[in-house]
């Protein structure tokens, strides 16, 4: 739990140990950058990229963008296959055709 704060803390800019703005604040991560992160660790099975990736932005922002990227995914491997996005979707997730 303690580190969950530290991550929070240090994602604010602030030092953990006084609560006073650290020097440089490095700049955030968007949370396109942070759902490209998640997934990429997810799909490697890399638990600690994705608590890292996790840490970049709030858990609805990184939902959003994991949406966003699955909703491009799909409409980019339909144009590749020559099909709809109902149907890739269906497929990926090993779900019967129409």
């Amino acid at each position: 739990m303690f580190d969950m704060i530290r991550k929070y803390v240090a994602r604010l800019g602030l030092s953990a140990r006084t609560g006073a703005p650290t020097e440089a604040r490095p700049r955030g991560h968007n949370l396109f950058e942070a759902a490209a992160a998640y997934v990429a660790a997810r799909a490697r099975d890399d638990q600690d990229g994705v608590e890292e990736a996790s840490s970049w932005v709030s858990p609805e922002a990184l939902s959003f963008g994991v949406g966003e990227l699955a909703s491009r995914a799909v409409v980019a491997l339909a144009h590749e296959r020559s099909t709809t996005p109902r149907a890739v979707a269906r497929d990926l997730l090993g779900l019967p055709a129409d």
